[in-house]
């Protein structure tokens, strides 16, 4: 791991020299950080480490068991300082390797291109020929850019475990790797080695972990740091890629592209708007957020429009220029004779005073260049977009096309896309909040003296009787409860955002736990109370009502899953929202919770009661008469929902995306996907070509189609039913269950840690149904079990064979080959748990079950848990005729393989760190470098697991 002679350990022997530039990456940065933990630490640590990772390789290659007693031995041997060095050493490989491994994806990517394959599965030109080929017109594909939404919505949960310091080392040491690859100089190869040494000393060096408890300012500063390294630029570019892609695959009769005006990509954000179990945030966390995301953007724009005027020293004196640029430069406030014949130069001197007044304006406290002389600001970002087409215009009509695409069409995207907000903010909230501040303002005005005892149905009817009430509940001389006071607050603060920094700056209201129609009204009436609802209706449907925000149910849990189409369409139909959605264009958006119903039902149930609520609502919507965007709740682990996107978008079933798709991107995943450029825009495209290939590609309707994909749905029905009663019959049935998971998880050090500003657990106590379900998979993690994202399966298969006798069990198993074979939800949910089950490991986790003090529990959940790990691997091969994981990516095969020898010693040291820690506050007493160790660790086998961390 640490030095040349080792190096080779770390990535397989076999396999194509397309694979030697990442092993020659890996030995580079291995050897690098061997050489700074020697100078840094001394002979005796790094002799240590070697030792310690030489003898989990051989326990991981060879399955000694001599292997595992002596590195069980080793660790137990090691004083604390120095295993805080060792979980740093190994935590610090696994980023390493990260950044080789990202770094040989963008090579082999660039590779295929300058071999002429441009068309890669995933791309957006490779989406086009196939839709080009099945006879889709380019008129559809130019209507689908103008009216799609696709808008990937970054999240704070509580498993992000990256300080934005290790981040920006790690960026460098990315963009450093990433020059090797170009041609260099001895010197320049020199200097570039000496820079990497440096970086690496630096992450050595810096403070991996936070020491207190990370603020929900922390959180948006973190995100932001994502849209400088990616978002600002790449999307931008992505959209210029796009534009290119569609001229060469459906091209013109003149050769000219057609430009899209239209943002069909936005980002979103949760950061400083999701209230759910999260006390930190209330109005003034939403005010701080817009300032935050104002400043970023405009940041960018003021130095892009600093460059252009660099750049665009055009002169009249050369080529004229358009009447309307002509009265930009003449309002412009510089007066200099210098400039005289530049009016682009000008112009944008002009542009810049007016951005910086308007960073001013919003929030903006430190502009690095002065303007030339006072400008009043922008009204709203479509009056800068609007002052950069009349330079474009003016270029284009007199021979300077040529100087527009490399800077300045890139900005005007941009303004395009982000405006002054950056991302929309969503609000989210929990429906027992919104129900307990309407019962406050019901019994203070004397409407009801308590709503909440009430019918559902008499609930509905006093909030539309409400709602139809041209008075407000609330009146300035009462003293209402303090969670009262904080959400009305919360909800004029959106209110006075959206004046300020435009409609798009907070657009959608989420309902947590939406369980009744009575869920939604209840915030339509507290939109009425704070000035964001007008209405205007009457009984048989006339009358102009209309709300800012819209108001979008969750629906999380199993049970909630199965009411969301009837609850969706029972508010659809009544009049005062049918007023709402014709002025939201007939556009109504649900959310889908998938961590949530994972977490309630098991993995197969989760993601069958998904599927079945899609096509329940897409149903109900067409009735209606009411397009369906669905907000997909998305998590990094695939028991959160995750796994790879592009492929669950083209698993949805048919109907649900149709152009429009929202999906969270969560915790640590963020930077998994997006802390490169490179990988960043890649990760765009695919998000981007799986909605066009799943909103356009043609449908088979064929009967012998439809009968056989009704026919898996029973199946699927059926297998749901067996899993869902062998995952809750361990998890929420089983005696004792509770306890076996507080103890062989690292679950109460996780909550320990300073990962964001919510609480892992909605309540404080150590219930299941009340832990968040990010922790609950988090800690499945760690401890290499990942049961979430396969328990269940094994049973639910083997049941399902054994209840046909003879013959029969030979065609149930066909079946389900032919399921696999045929049906992309099955063949995608069986790739993701293949996934897990490679990244699972029995005798890691062994080692956690050791943590349960009651032997006899202990035995009986572990053999448990271990025997339908058996079944559910034997079921997954039966199916796929594959007895290796992974069998159909080699890559990531090879990578999980290789990269876990150097992932065990942390879980090893992870165990024995919680024994310590655990005895010693049995005694009352703490070790705050035993406790360090223990997050250090967390930490580490993280960013080894990457997307099942």
């Amino acid at each position: 791991m640490l030095n040349d002679a080792v190096a080779p350990e770390i990535v397989p022997a076999a396999g194509s020299d397309k694979d030697a530039p990442l092993k020659e990456d890996i030995r580079l940065l291995g050897r690098l950080l061997g050489d700074v933990l020697r100078e840094q630490e001394g002979d005796a640590v790094f002799n240590v480490v070697e030792t310690i990772r030489q003898t989990s390789v051989r326990f991981r290659r060879e399955a000694d068991a001599g292997a595992a007693l002596e590195l069980d031995a080793m660790l137990k041997e090691l004083s604390r300082e120095q295993t805080i060095s060792v979980v740093r050493a190994f935590s610090y490989f696994s980023h390493l390797a990260n950044i080789a491994e990202d770094q040989h994806h963008i090579r082999r990517r660039r590779a295929h291109l300058l071999a002429g394959s441009s068309a890669q599965k995933g791309s957006v030109s490779f989406a086009l020929k196939k839709l080009r080929m099945a006879g889709v017109p380019r008129k559809t594909v130019d209507t689908f850019f103008q009216d799609a939404l696709i808008a990937p919505v970054l999240t704070a949960h509580p498993t992000e475990v990256q300080r934005k310091s290790i981040l920006d080392a790690e960026h460098d040491i990315a963009r450093l790797l990433a020059e090797r690859d170009l041609p260099q100089t001895p010197k320049e190869r020199q200097a570039n080695l000496q820079l990497l040494r440096s970086r690496v000393s630096t992450l050595w060096q810096t403070r991996m972990l936070r020491y207190s408890k990370l603020t929900v300012a922390d959180e948006i500063e973190n995100a932001l740091s994502y849209y400088r390294i990616t978002f600002l630029r790449e999307l931008p570019g992505l959209y210029d890629d796009i534009e290119d892609d569609i001229a060469a695959e459906y091209p013109n009769g003149d050769g000219t592209i057609v430009p899209i005006n239209a943002a069909y990509v936005q980002m979103g954000s949760w950061i400083g708007g999701d209230r759910d179990g999260n006390p930190n945030v209330n109005a003034g966390t939403m005010q701080h957020a817009l300032a935050r995301h104002a400043t970023t953007i405009l940041d960018f724009y003021l130095d892009e429009v600093h460059a252009l005027g660099a750049e665009l020293s055009v002169s009249t004196l050369m080529v004229g220029v358009s009447a309307e640029l002509q009265a930009l430069a003449d309002q412009s406030p510089d007066a200099s004779p210098h400039r005289s014949d530049e009016p682009y130069r000008r112009a944008l001197i002009g542009i810049y005073a007016r951005l910086a007044a308007t960073a001013r304006a919003l929030g903006a406290t430190n502009i690095l260049r002065k303007e030339v002389g006072a400008a009043a600001p922008y009204p709203d970002a479509a009056a800068f977009v609007t002052d950069l087409r009349t330079i474009v215009a003016s270029l284009e009509s007199h021979h300077g096309a040529a100087l527009v695409r490399p800077r300045l069409a890139t900005l005007a995207r941009a303004a395009d896309i982000f405006g002054f907000h950056l991302a929309s903010l969503d609000m989210r909230q929990t429906s027992d909040v919104h129900e307990r501040v309407l019962a406050d303002l019901f019994a203070q005005s004397g409407v009801a003296a308590d709503y909440t005892s009430l019918s559902e149905e008499d609930k509905q009817a006093l909030l539309l009787s409400e709602l139809a009430q041209p008075r407000l509940l609330y009146s300035p001389y009462i003293a209402y409860a303090t969670e009262t006071d904080s959400e009305l607050a919360i909800l004029r603060a959106a209110r006075d955002i959206r004046q300020r920094y435009g409609a798009r700056a907070i657009r959608n209201y989420i309902i947590s736990h939406t369980e009744t129609v009575s869920d939604l009204l209840e915030v339509l009436l507290l939109q009425k109370e704070t000035g964001l609802l007008r209405t205007d209706w009457k009984a048989g449907g006339d009358g102009d009502s209309s709300c800012e925000l819209m108001v979008i149910p969750l629906f999380e849990t199993i049970p909630d899953l199965q009411r969301a189409a009837g609850i969706m369409s029972e508010v659809m139909a009544l009049p005062l929202v049918k007023q709402l959605i014709a002025k939201q264009g007939q556009l109504q958006e649900v959310m889908l919770g998938y961590s949530d119903s994972n977490k309630d039902g098991g993995f197969l149930t989760s993601n069958w009661e998904l599927y079945k609520a899609e096509l329940a609502l897409v149903s109900d919507f067409q009735k209606a008469g009411v397009k369906l965007r669905l907000f997909h709740g998305r998590g990094g682990t695939v028991g959160r929902g995750g796994g790879p996107s592009y492929e669950a978008i083209l698993a949805q079933p048919p109907g649900t995306v149709n152009g429009q798709i929202r999906l969270t991107e969560q915790g640590e995943i963020i930077a998994s996907k997006f802390s490169n450029a490179e990988i960043g825009r890649r990760n765009l495209e695919l998000l981007v070509a799986a909605t066009l290939e799943a909103s356009l590609a043609p449908q088979a309707a064929n009967p012998a189609h439809a009968s056989e994909l009704a026919q898996f749905e029973a199946v699927m029905a059926q297998l749901s039913d067996l899993a869902y009663h062998a995952y809750r019959h361990l998890v929420y049935e089983t005696p004792g269950f509770t306890e076996y998971f507080f103890s062989a998880t690292p679950i109460a050090e996780i909550a320990e840690l300073n990962l964001g500003s919510r609480p892992a657990s909605r309540k404080a106590n150590q219930r299941i149904e009340d832990l968040r379900a990010i922790p609950w998979g988090f800690s499945w993690g760690q401890c290499r079990l990942l049961l979430p994202g396969w328990f269940g399966f094994g049973s639910a298969i083997e049941a399902w064979i054994k209840q046909a006798d003879g013959a029969a069990q030979d065609d149930r198993i066909a079946t389900l080959r032919a399921m696999y074979a045929e049906w992309p939800f099955f063949a995608t949910l069986l790739s993701n748990m293949d996934m897990v089950l490679a990244k699972t490991d029995l005798a890691i986790a062994s080692r956690y079950a050791e943590l349960v003090a009651d032997q006899g529990l202990r035995e009986r959940i572990y053999k448990r848990i271990t025997d339908e790990h058996g079944n559910t691997l034997r079921c997954l091969e039966l199916i796929t005729g594959n007895t290796e994981r992974l069998a159909g990516n080699p890559l990531l095969a090879r990578s999980i393989q290789n990269r876990f020898a150097y992932l065990d010693p942390l879980n090893h040291l992870q165990v024995e760190l919680i024994k310590r820690n655990r005895a010693l506050s049995s005694a009352s007493k703490v070790d705050e470098r035993v406790h360090r160790g223990i997050q250090l660790s967390i930490n580490g086998v993280a960013a080894g697991l990457r997307n099942t961390g």
